[in-house]
């Protein structure tokens, strides 16, 4: 009996967090909820990308969905 091991990684699209096969490693795989293509990576090694601003893009969403007068009057 064989068993699949699957590793944890975060979707840069959506920001899910995705089990892939480990087989699947270093290859171009889909996002299963937003389609988004990228390279499955171990997120711990160094070659893993991380998003430019450190933020997903449902997050970067939500930051401009945010009206303006909220943004200038939160406390950082």
């Amino acid at each position: 009996m064989s068993s699949t091991v699957f590793f944890d990684q975060e979707c840069p699209i959506c920001g899910r967090l995705l089990q892939i096969r480990l087989t699947y490693l270093g290859r171009k795989v889909a996002c299963q909820h937003c389609h988004g293509e990228f390279e499955a990576c171990d997120p711990d090694s160094a070659a893993y990308p991380p998003s430019e601003s450190g933020i997903t893009l449902l997050q970067r969403a939500g930051q401009l969905l945010t009206p303006e007068e909220e943004v200038r009057t939160r406390p950082r």
